[in-house]
């Protein structure tokens, strides 16, 4: 049984160039997000190694966002098809460690997505709240 007052714990990495400027758009717009997300901001989606993955599972958080440039427009030119084929590989990795996959997410958010920014963390607050806390969880500190 999941307490009451329990809220999940969301790791979201986020492009420089792309999704971590539509991240700060929703700010801007004064958009409702959930104080559920925690943002990383990497320069490149393709330089998340998939060791930061999973450290934040081992962690306690409760779902993974990496977040990038939609394919086509990666600043690094095609960066975001490495990070796409290390989500295929992850998703099935953490299925592997026992977790539901749906922990695991990927978006490609441009910098003018502020509104789509903050449906995604919306979205995923819900999916993850009806899954219940990692398995993984520790006490993490707001």
């Amino acid at each position: 049984m999941v307490d009451a007052d329990w809220e999940p714990k969301i790791l979201a990495f986020c492009c420089n160039w792309c999704s971590y400027a539509g991240a700060d758009a929703a700010g801007l717009e004064r958009r409702q997000i959930p104080a559920t997300v925690r943002v990383i901001r990497v320069m490149c989606s393709g330089r998340i190694d998939p060791a930061f993955v999973l450290m934040g599972f081992l962690e306690g958080a409760d779902a993974v966002l990496v977040t990038g440039c939609h394919i086509g427009d990666c600043h690094y030119v095609d960066a975001n098809y490495k990070t796409r084929n290390r989500y295929e590989f992850l998703k099935e990795l953490v299925k592997e460690l026992g977790l539901d996959p749906e922990r695991l997410q990927l978006r490609w958010i441009s910098a003018s997505e502020g509104p789509i920014f903050a449906d995604m963390v919306r979205e995923v607050t819900e999916k993850v709240k009806k899954l219940g806390p990692s398995p993984f969880r520790k006490v993490w500190k707001s």
